[in-house]
């Protein structure tokens, strides 16, 4: 008997994941890494990177090794991959003894396809060992940007990577959201030991997540407003301190919204608590430090707020990306101020990094400065670090209200004139008060309002000033100075302007910002809302009976789309994205009776073809097995087909005689009675 066909990545991705089709991008990926090509894959949060190595650990033959940097990362992904029926475990400082045996006699039964593995065990010779005795074909490296040693999520245990795979020797694959050029280079040079690996870059575009940036005034209210106008929703807000976030989680809480906070100074206990509180509540908003978010694996969080400016653009993108990664909408604000930049200058400049680094890194401040300051779309400025080129998004706040701009050269000319006339030794407020012609004791007693600028601004309001003052900074024009306590010196950037060689173009709505985003775009119709609340209330209760987070039993995407296509059965129910074998079997009829109410029981053996040609062929197979069931006359001896046998003839699509009698249980009597229906069947199905 012929061995049936192997299957194809196609029919892994919709059986045990539940996608029909793979993602711009997946497919070569996948197929790289299945082939064991070295591989570098840079893809946008939410692209999907973690299918890119599952799907081709399920058929490779042997264990993938994945490396990833934080335990709840791990454990999240793992009891995902369960959830769908596929064996994979985690070997981490927070599993029991229980876990590690169920983990080891995985190994040594040859059961377990897929091994996570924190870094810091990679550097025990009894690892090695272990990875070696286990029958390792693949290493999948996840975050492979913390293997920058300057990175902002720099882990040293990432540099022992590359020296297992050398002992191992296996192919590697790494992914990352975050890595520009140089970043790259590194993950070549560390991981792959400088050989060359088939690179990727799958675009770093989040087209779902509307991006928006505002001027601190206020900022507590701010963030209140924004929290308010996404009430019930999941959602992050970042802060510089942990008393900042402590304090705005109260304020949240006292708001009516369920927040808490997270930083580093918790109680660990603690902070796993906020994390299983997190994953497992919906709507729960997390005041957090950046020790927050990079072991989330959450993908319905519909909002991220920055009260403070991030670090670097890189550390943007990735906390933004931690929002809608489901691919539904999603919002967020980014507030910032000079005192943030201050703060973050000084940061760079008090580090231990070496002076090109500490450049490098301004640079990196510079580019997020300039995309808080732009007048044009922000997702353009956004790729435009990243290397690529955007057209216009309509989803971020500019292009919602397109700022009204001026020519602001001889304005800028002033205010550098000012710095150097004051011999770069001081910061904006004093440079204002000269140029708006305050003569404060300071300017007195330095004998500045001698100077030939003393007074030059006074067409413009102090607020103004300091606008210009800080998109000034957002173009590099002018930094300030640690060693100076902030004295703003100008730099090599704004010398054209001084030397009326280039102009400048700023915003006119140079005073501060404090309206959020108006309309908060809906997750499904008004008409659909009520069976998207029920089908949450589902999983919530699902979710809650077997300790799990309520994505693993299905994320919101999934949701949203049987609240706007209403599956009435469940073979409509395993066309819906998200829906595989696994979990169409598990919760398809429950999902469904909150639709349909009632379901029409299905057998087990046809349920597993549900949403196929293959279920659709089945059906047709069964009236015909029922109508000849006594023969055509109906007078025969009774004789019956079993599911099993539907299923394989379904399944294997015979195109004569011959191969439909070589499938077991087609024995003589049945050839007679059915053969000719079926096959008949078969060929106006197939055509």
């Amino acid at each position: 008997m012929p061995r049936d066909p192997a299957p194809s990545d196609l029919d892994i991705l919709k059986s045990v994941f539940g996608f029909d089709a793979f993602r711009p991008g997946q497919d070569e990926i996948v197929a790289a890494v299945t082939a064991g090509e070295e591989t570098l894959a840079i893809m946008p949060t939410g692209g999907g990177k973690s299918l890119c190595y599952q799907l081709p650990a399920l058929m490779r033959e042997g264990v993938t090794l994945v490396v990833s940097p934080l335990i709840a990362l791990m454990r999240d992904q793992v009891r995902a991959l369960r959830a769908a029926g596929v064996d994979a475990g985690a070997l981490t400082s927070a599993n029991t003894d229980e876990e590690n045996d169920a983990v080891f006699r995985g190994l040594s039964e040859g059961r377990l396809k897929i091994l996570y593995m924190a870094p810091e065990r990679l550097g025990s010779l009894a690892t090695q060992d272990l990875l070696r005795r286990s029958g390792v074909s693949l290493i999948a490296v996840d975050e492979a940007h913390c293997v920058s040693q300057w990175g902002h999520d720099f882990r040293p245990d990432y540099l022992r990577i590359g020296e297992l795979k050398r002992a191992l020797d296996v192919p590697l694959a790494a992914f990352t959201a975050t890595a520009d050029a140089e970043t790259q280079v590194e993950i070549v040079e560390k991981l792959f030991g400088g050989a060359t690996p088939r690179s990727f870059l799958r675009g770093f575009d989040r087209p779902n997540i509307h991006l928006a940036f505002s001027v601190k005034d206020g900022p507590r209210r701010q963030i209140m407003d924004f929290a308010a106008a996404r009430k019930g929703r999941s959602g992050i807000v970042y802060a510089a301190t942990r008393a900042k976030t402590e304090t705005l989680a109260q304020a949240l809480s006292e708001a009516g919204h369920q927040a808490v906070a997270y930083h580093a100074g918790l109680d660990p206990d603690r902070r796993r608590e906020v994390e299983r509180q997190f994953q497992t509540e919906d709507g729960l908003i997390v005041v957090a430090t950046v020790a927050f978010g990079m072991g989330i694996d959450k993908p319905d969080i519909r909002w991220v707020a920055h009260a403070d400016l991030p670090k670097s653009i890189e550390a943007y993108y990735q906390e933004i990306g931690r929002a809608g990664r489901d691919g539904a909408p999603a919002d967020t604000l980014t507030l910032y101020g000079p005192d943030d930049i201050r703060l973050r200058r000084g940061q760079i400049d008090e580090g231990l990094a070496p002076p090109e680094r500490r450049a490098a890194d301004h640079g990196r401040l510079n580019a997020l400065l300039g995309l808080a300051e732009t007048a044009g779309c922000r997702r353009q400025k956004l790729l435009g670090f990243f290397g690529e080129e955007a057209d216009g998004c309509g989803n971020c706040d500019t292009c919602d209200r397109p700022p009204e701009t001026f020519e602001a050269t001889v304005p800028v000319m002033k205010a550098l004139s000012a710095a150097l006339r004051t011999g770069e030794s001081f910061g904006a407020g004093h440079l204002i008060d000269i140029l708006v012609g305050s003569e404060t004791e300071k300017v007195r007693q330095r004998g500045h309002q001698d100077l030939p600028t003393f007074g030059v601004g006074k067409d413009m309001s102090k607020g103004q000033w300091q606008a210009l003052f800080r998109q000034m900074m957002g173009l590099d024009f002018v930094r300030p100075d640690p060693e100076r306590h902030g004295a703003l010196r100008v730099t090599e950037r704004a010398h054209p302007v001084l030397k009326g060689e280039a102009e400048v173009t700023l915003r006119r709505d140079l005073g501060p910002k404090s309206k959020s985003r108006p309309v908060v775009k809906a997750l499904v119709s008004e008409e659909d809302a009520p069976l998207l609340s029920a089908l949450k209330a589902k999983r919530r209760a699902l979710a809650e009976a077997i300790r799990a987070p309520a994505y693993v039993i299905f994320p919101d995407r999934t949701l949203i789309e049987m609240a706007e296509t209403r599956p009435a059965t469940l073979d409509d129910m395993a066309r819906i994205s998200g829906v595989g074998a696994k979990k169409l079997e598990k919760y398809g009829e429950a999902f469904l009776s909150v639709i349909a109410g009632e379901v029409e029981a299905m057998h087990p053996t046809r349920r597993k073809l549900a949403g196929s040609q293959a279920g659709d062929l089945y059906d047709a197979l069964a009236r015909i097995a029922l109508d000849l069931q006594r023969g055509e006359a109906g007078t025969d001896k009774p004789l019956s087909m079993s599911p099993g046998q539907l299923r394989q003839i379904a399944e294997r699509k015979p195109a004569d005689a011959d191969e439909l009698a070589r499938i077991k249980g087609m024995d003589g009597p049945r050839m007679s009675r059915f053969a000719q229906a079926f096959l008949e069947e078969i060929r106006t199905s197939t055509c």
